[in-house]
């Protein structure tokens, strides 16, 4: 089972946090998962730490409010990962070209409503969305939602990608859209390795047989 700590190792490599969402869940470019990060509330909550989203002391307060509610925990975590789920079907079907479905589309336009009805605009340089007043066992999710509808109204959508080696999805800013791994360290290190055996085995095969 993955804990906390495995959480807090975990490469964010989509370049959006509705991406990095997603890839929450691991496995091979095709197929279903065959590991996932988020098994509980505490993990949420860890994820949010981790992606820059939620504060040490914001994070402190919600593990104290799932301990004071649990039921409402298991169902922000439930909503956390359905609302994946439909994340996932949005950015992997423009990945591969085609249109997402409709009811994907509903459902992040009813998420991103709530998300903003919990938000407060604060100014910087621009005026941006903020959750600190948000104390809801939901907030780790409101982020995410709004980095999903900007990337999906802001941002080049034939710049998102899946990755080659595994099922990662990222949004490929390189300069000539040429980005074809997660991470360079990770899945395209471990392809130029294969590439490398299957060329030695097959100078190997070539050469002439040992007497």
């Amino acid at each position: 089972m993955e804990t906390v700590e495995d959480v807090t190792r975990m490469h964010l490599v989509g370049g959006n946090l509705a991406l990095d969402f997603i890839n929450t869940r691991s496995g091979p470019p095709v197929g279903p998962s065959d590991d996932d990060v988020l098994t509980g509330y505490p993990e949420l909550v860890a994820w949010g730490v981790h992606a820059g989203t939620l504060t040490g002391s914001e994070a402190t307060a919600l593990r104290r409010l799932s301990r004071d509610d649990p039921d409402g925990a298991r169902a922000a975590f439930s909503r956390a990962l359905d609302t994946r789920d439909h994340l996932d079907e949005i950015f992997r079907s423009l990945a591969t070209g085609a249109a997402p479905g409709a009811s994907a589309l509903a459902r992040l336009r009813d998420d991103e409503a709530d998300a903003l009805a919990h938000a407060q605009l604060e100014r910087g340089s621009t005026y941006a969305w903020v959750w600190r007043d948000d104390h809801t066992l939901a907030r780790p999710l409101r982020p995410v939602v709004h980095a999903a509808v900007q990337l999906l109204t802001a941002g080049a959508l034939d710049r998102i990608k899946g990755c080659g080696g595994c099922r990662f999805l990222f949004n490929d800013e390189s300069k000539n859209r040429s980005r074809r791994w997660c991470s360079m360290d990770d899945c395209g290190t471990a392809q130029k390795m294969r590439r490398y055996v299957a060329a030695r085995r097959t100078r190997g095969g070539a050469g002439p047989k040992k007497a």
